[in-house]
C-alpha cells in the first residue's frame, strides 16, 4: 500500500489521460470494472482526506457523460434524412414553381458556406481519436483473421461520410430537378460560387462534395445547361482538386490553409476541414505500407509517429469554435431536403434535356 501511494498520483494521470482521450475503451462492463477495481485501490490509499475520492469520482462522472452522449449520437445519426423521393413521383409530378428550393431558402454562396461549415465542424466534433485508430485496428484483426468483437464499429466515420455524399446528391437533386433551363444555370452557377466560397473558408469536405455532385452523370450531361454556364470558376476548383499526382494540388492547398491555421489570430483563419475520404486513406496507406516492427525486431517508432501527427492535426482542427452564426432554417433544410436516388436524378435530368444518344435512349427507355 506504501508503494501504491507512492505514485497513485501517475496512475490518476494515465487513467484522466486515458479516459478523456479513449472514451469508447471503457464502454464494454470487463473494462469499466477493471476501471473501477483500480480506482478502488488507489482511493483506500487516501482515506484521510479524500481528495483521490474526488478526483475518481470526476473523471468517472465525466467518462459516463462522454458515452451517454456518444450512444445518443448513434441513436439519431439515421434520422437526418426524409425518405428519397421515387421515380414515379418524379414522372407523374413536375416541380411546382412554388416548391421550395436550395436558392428560395438562402441565395448567399457566402452564407450558404458558412452554414455548411457549421454542419462539418458539428460532425467532426463527433469524432474521437480512438474512431481513427480504430481504422488500423480493424486492418489488423483482418489480417489476423481474427473477429475483433471488442471493435465497436465506428458509427461517427460512417455517419461524416454519409454526409458527404448526402451532400453530393443533394447538389445532383437541386440541380436535376429545375424545370427551366435559365433557372438550371443559375442554379449551377450558385453551387460554383459556394464551393469557392468553402476553399477560402478552408472547409474542404464540403467543396470536393459540391464538385462531386455537379460531376455525377445526371448533371455532367445536361449540355444545354452547361454551355450557358461561367465555367472559368469551375475549372479552377476542378484544378485544386485534380486527382493526379496523388491530389497534389489539393494537399498544397490544405498545407497553406494549416499553416494560416497555426499563426490566425481570429478563428474565422483557423478552420481547415480536409476532405474526410483523403485524410482516412492517408492512415489507411501509411499503417499498410509501413511495418509495424523494423528488421532488428525494434517498433517502428517513425510509423506511429506519422499517424500520431495526422491524427493530431485532425483532432487540432475539429476543435476551432465555428466563428459563423448559425442560421436554424438554412440547417434544417440542408439536413432535412429530400434527395434523389441515382434512378431518380438520372429520370430528372431526361426529363430536363432529352436522351441524345442511342445509349441515353436505351437507358431512359429502361428507366421509364
Amino acid at each position: 500500500q506504501a508503494k501504491l501511494k507512492s505514485f497513485a498520483a501517475k496512475i490518476i494521470q494515465l487513467l484522466k489521460e486515458w479516459t478523456e482521450t479513449f472514451p469508447y475503451d471503457f464502454q464494454d462492463e470487463k473494462s469499466m470494472k477493471e476501471l473501477k477495481e483500480i480506482a478502488h485501490r488507489i482511493t483506500q490509499c487516501d482515506e484521510e482526506n479524500g481528495t483521490v475520492k474526488k478526483i475518481i469520482s470526476q473523471m468517472t462522472q465525466n467518462l459516463l457523460m462522454a458515452l451517454s452522449a456518444r450512444s445518443q449520437y448513434q441513436e439519431i445519426r439515421e434520422k437526418f434524412r426524409q425518405p428519397v423521393a421515387d421515380k414515379g413521383t418524379i414522372l407523374k409530378n413536375k416541380p411546382q414553381s412554388s416548391q421550395k428550393d436550395i436558392l428560395s431558402v438562402c441565395c448567399d454562396p457566402l452564407v450558404l458556406a458558412q452554414q455548411l461549415t457549421h454542419i462539418e465542424l458539428e460532425r467532426e466534433s463527433n469524432i474521437y481519436p480512438e474512431d481513427l485508430m480504430q481504422i488500423v485496428s480493424h486492418m489488423d484483426s483482418l489480417d489476423n483473421h481474427k473477429c475483433r468483437g471488442d471493435v465497436t464499429k465506428t458509427y461517427t466515420l460512417e455517419a461524416y461520410d454519409n454526409w458527404f455524399n448526402c451532400l453530393s446528391m443533394l447538389v445532383a437533386t437541386e440541380i436535376c430537378r429545375v424545370v427551366k433551363k435559365k433557372q438550371r444555370t443559375r442554379m449551377v452557377e450558385f453551387f460554383i460560387d459556394v464551393a469557392r466560397e468553402c476553399f477560402n473558408i478552408g472547409n474542404f469536405n464540403s467543396m470536393m462534395a459540391i464538385i462531386s455532385g455537379m460531376n455525377l452523370s445526371p448533371v455532367a450531361r445536361l449540355k444545354k445547361t452547361w454551355s450557358k454556364v461561367k465555367t472559368a470558376k469551375f475549372d479552377v476548383l476542378e484544378h485544386h482538386m485534380d486527382p493526379s499526382s496523388n491530389f497534389c494540388n489539393y494537399r498544397t492547398a490544405l498545407q497553406g490553409a494549416a499553416q494560416r491555421s497555426q499563426t490566425a489570430n481570429s478563428s474565422r483563419e483557423k478552420i481547415v476541414i480536409p476532405v474526410f475520404n483523403l485524410f482516412i486513406k492517408d492512415i489507411y496507406f501509411l499503417h499498410k505500407i509501413h511495418t509495424n516492427r523494423l528488421p532488428n525486431g525494434q517498433i517502428n517508432f517513425k510509423k506511429f509517429w506519422e499517424i500520431s501527427r495526422q491524427i493530431h492535426d485532425f483532432i487540432t482542427w475539429k476543435q476551432v469554435e465555428c466563428p459563423f452564426e448559425k442560421d436554424k432554417k438554412i440547417h434544417s433544410y440542408l439536413l432535412t431536403a429530400p434527395i434523389y436516388s441515382e434512378e431518380a436524378l438520372f429520370i430528372a435530368s431526361f426529363e430536363s434535356e432529352g436522351p441524345e444518344n442511342h445509349m441515353e435512349k436505351d437507358s431512359w427507355k429502361t428507366l421509364r
